[in-house]
């Protein structure tokens, strides 16, 4: 945790974004380090968690943590929570939470309730749009025979 931490204030020193930082650990060994980004890269997904999974997977040559430990200097937003569930690590530790990142601006409950809103009904409409040609590709990857099950 003190190296994520450490990565956290090292990255929002050199302006490169808020005050979040993770490594990923597999058998003792960190495999991938990240802070946050969104400043200095201009991108919203560049949070701490998301480049650290990043590193990881590349590192591992997997898609996927398995048997992976994740230290995060707080608890993840719902973009990173979402990724991480996806990468499949065994456990998540955390420093500070939602309540305290929302203290010092960094609120994410817009989102929370957003996501258990009916679609009509959020605040950026969502719109269904060309769904007999999108299925398509989704039969197409039914029928895959050398696809890869995630």
């Amino acid at each position: 945790m003190n190296e994520a931490i450490l990565l956290a204030e090292k990255g929002m020193k050199n302006g490169e974004g808020g005050p979040f930082g993770c490594v990923i650990v597999k058998e003792n060994k960190i495999i991938g380090r990240g802070n946050n980004k969104v400043i200095s890269t201009n991108d919203p997904t560049a949070h701490a968690e998301i480049m650290a999974i990043r590193e990881a997977c590349q590192n591992l040559q997997e898609h996927q943590l398995e048997n992976c430990e994740i230290f995060t200097s707080c608890e993840p937003c719902p973009m990173c929570l979402g990724a991480i569930y996806w990468a499949r690590p065994k456990i998540i530790y955390y420093g500070n939470t939602r309540k305290d990142a929302a203290e010092i601006g960094f609120d994410d409950s817009l989102i929370y309730d957003e996501i258990n809103k009916e679609l009509n009904k959020r605040k950026i409409p969502m719109v269904n749009l060309s769904h007999k040609e999108a299925i398509k590709s989704f039969k197409i990857w039914q029928e895959k025979e050398d696809k890869k099950n995630y």
